[in-house]
């Protein structure tokens, strides 16, 4: 079972209805105990990252994730869930994340050329750097969707994937059990749900 963390923040019941069209079982909870006892864990998120960092903070399930992700438990975080695993982020001053990989989160503004729209909506294509087994069923240059204007910064031994959006800009990352997309699997059509699928089939 998946449990899909609910902290106040995210597309959860697409992500929910995504998994059921693959057939896994998925369930939005913020009970610590179901989210404990899950084989998977997917860490959400659309909005603000201090406001989703508050939330997770004093919901307590924060810590409860990073306990999960020190037994070994397998987690993603998609989108603003996927900003939430680094050291920081910089928008609209400096807040902490999660820190369970290396980085921080850093805007568009400023680095792209102003022909480029912030935020970046739509679809685009991946560049695949890894073989992880979480893109064992998608291929290099599928298309995806994203909606942000911050992206991560990392070392690139943790870089997945990227994406190109006036700058080459970091799609997709991991670090051991983490993972995490700054696009949208659950509205990335058959792509998304391949990658989901990925998920799914990690040990």
């Amino acid at each position: 079972m998946i449990a899909i963390i609910d902290y106040g923040v995210g597309n959860l019941f697409s992500l929910q209805s995504s998994f059921n069209a693959i057939g896994a079982e998925a369930i939005v909870t913020k009970d610590k105990t179901v989210i404990e006892n899950a084989e998977k864990l997917i860490l959400p998120g659309v909005g603000a990252f201090e406001d989703a960092a508050k939330k997770l903070r004093e919901s307590g399930l924060g810590e409860v994730l990073k306990n999960e992700v020190q037994k070994g438990k397998t987690v993603m975080g998609i989108c603003l869930g996927m900003q939430l695993l680094f050291d920081k982020s910089y928008e609209f001053g400096v807040h902490e994340g999660l820190g369970l990989i290396p980085g921080n989160i850093v805007p568009f503004a400023d680095k792209i050329d102003s022909s480029f729209q912030i935020p970046q909506i739509g679809w685009n294509n991946l560049k695949l750097y890894d073989g992880s087994t979480i893109f064992k069923n998608i291929n290099d240059g599928d298309f995806v969707y994203f909606v942000h204007s911050y992206y991560a910064e990392c070392d690139k031994k943790y870089v997945l994937a990227t994406s190109d959006y006036g700058i080459e800009f970091t799609a997709a990352v991991g670090r051991d059990n983490v993972f995490g997309c700054q696009f949208h699997p659950e509205k990335s059509g058959e792509v998304g749900l391949n990658i989901l699928r990925g998920f799914c089939q990690m040990k």
